[in-house]
């Protein structure tokens, strides 16, 4: 997913709407990816900063997965699908 069409799905959310921020995407481990991908690519698709992007892949790593990133489903499932691409596992919960 081109980081265009998640600009524009971000743009729309609706911050106020508390069951818009319902939902969560969790991002689990696999026995593949660097620490430096993961990394890389939560702060490009999720728009983490360095900081929260390696604390949530150290997460993923000692846990198994780690909540990512809360907002609206449609938001979320952008993301999702740009993490799925660069062969990461995620859901949304």
């Amino acid at each position: 997913m081109s980081e265009q069409v998640i600009e524009k799905t971000i743009e729309k959310e609706d911050i106020g709407n508390d069951k818009a921020n319902s939902h969560l995407l969790i991002l689990f481990n696999d026995e593949f990816n660097t620490f430096d991908f993961v990394i890389k690519s939560l702060m490009e698709v999720c728009r983490l900063e360095p900081i929260q992007a390696e604390q949530c892949t150290h997460l993923v790593h000692y846990k198994g997965k780690c909540d990512v990133k809360k907002g609206n489903y449609t938001t979320l499932r952008a993301m999702k699908e740009a993490l799925i691409e660069r062969g990461l596992t995620a859901e949304i919960n």
